[in-house]
């Protein structure tokens, strides 16, 4: 039985695990990334339905660590406009980047090329180590240092770990961290989609009585598709002949783009939103899905999986500078202080949008309704909205 000693050990090898690894890319520590996947997949991870809202900050965190770099230009989609629309409803609560600083609200990118660019700009980093088709069968910590077993027997430590590992985090219940789970009763449904008419880089969420669609605007005359719908509805959707589910989905969009075609699989995912009730304790951290897996109607839990991230790496660096512990229980509770306050807010507003915008009595759909208006004409609450779904403004700082 062999045993190897990191600083920073990463369990998961998903976007915010990688990103994670890539901020510290400049500093001394010896650093190691465990997945269960082989090396050629995490290299060319396949597609996979979802595409993924970025905030501006995002991007420009994206283009510090060399990865916007490695994602395509005519794969990227622009945002100018959004809308949120009730029912069969014509009036939209509406969404525009002008005065705002910037002149379009954020790109959407397909999460496989995400995937793929993280991997490229850390695979031939120094100071890490990949361990792919690797599986972890024990994680625990003390005050010294963190142990993770692996499935030949090896034994690894460090100074801290961090579980990257997806919602459903195996390494989390390993360490006895409890999250609070929000099952939804549903499955999601994503696609790209192409269409006769422009989208005119609009995002357009659209809450009817029996499902929630949204059509986010690619490059070109194409759109990411996302429908919600009751698990048996969404057997039904799946088994439709291609055309018939294109068919569908343009008339359940009032035929605003047009014939729609199919250009990629159906993914369905079922959903459940997770928060983790504490994201740290002795020498352990969660970050991405792990710490929070959000619902996807804002299609921005990797802007959460990123920042988080980033302000965990913020205090790694910080120590490492100092000469102080990395692990320390103390550093990793400011990081858990600072990603909870970003956060919260975020994942407790979206699932109370969408619970009511799934409830289907008649009070819930008058207040609905209300929320609309009151959203256009509240400027203040308008503008945080849109603070937080694309920090514009935290760009044109």
């Amino acid at each position: 039985m062999t045993q190897t000693h990191f600083d920073v050990i990463i369990i998961g090898a998903g976007p915010a695990g990688l990103g994670l690894a890539r901020t510290l890319a400049d500093t001394p520590l010896n650093i190691a990334i465990i997945d269960g996947l082989d090396g050629e997949t995490l290299a060319n991870p396949s597609e996979d339905g979802r595409d993924i809202a970025l905030t501006h900050t995002s991007e420009q965190i994206m283009q510090d660590l060399g990865m916007w770099a490695h994602i395509p230009d005519d794969q990227c989609g622009l945002i100018r406009d959004a809308k949120v629309i009730n029912g069969k409803s014509d009036y939209a609560l509406h969404f525009d980047a002008s005065g705002k600083g910037s002149d379009y609200l954020g790109r959407i990118v397909p999460n496989y090329l995400i995937r793929r660019a993280a991997y490229t700009v850390v695979k031939d980093q120094e100071n890490l180590t990949m361990m792919p088709e690797t599986r972890v069968t024990g994680v625990k910590t003390d005050a010294q240092s963190g142990q993770v077993t692996l499935d030949d027997g090896t034994i690894l430590t460090a100074a801290l770990i961090v579980a990257a590992d997806s919602r459903f985090s195996a390494s989390r219940r390993m360490m006895g961290l409890s999250a609070n789970s929000l099952d939804f009763g549903r499955v999601v449904i994503v696609c790209e989609m192409a269409h006769d008419l422009p989208h005119n880089n609009t995002a357009t969420e659209c809450f009817h009585y029996d499902q929630t669609l949204a059509i986010l605007p690619m490059n070109g005359l194409k759109s990411s598709v996302v429908v919600t719908l009751p698990t048996d509805a969404a057997d039904r959707a799946m088994a439709m002949p291609e055309q018939e589910f294109s068919d569908d989905i343009a008339a359940r969009f009032g035929g605003s783009l047009g014939a729609m075609r199919l250009t990629t699989k159906r993914h369905p995912y079922p959903l459940v939103a997770v928060l983790a009730r504490q994201f740290v304790t002795t020498r352990f951290a969660l970050v991405g899905d792990a710490a929070v897996g959000m619902h996807p109607v804002t299609a921005h839990g990797y802007n959460l999986g990123l920042s988080g991230a980033g302000l965990l790496a913020n205090e790694v660096r910080a120590a490492a500078a100092r000469g102080d512990d990395i692990g320390a229980l103390h550093g990793l509770k400011r990081y858990e202080a600072a990603h909870k306050r970003a956060v919260l807010p975020l994942y407790h507003g979206t699932n109370a949008l969408v619970r009511l915008y799934t409830d289907n009595t008649v009070p819930g759909r008058i207040l609905r309704g209300a929320a609309l208006r009151l959203g256009n004409v509240l400027a203040p609450v308008k503008n945080r909205i849109l603070h937080q779904l694309t920090h514009i403004d935290e760009r044109a700082r």
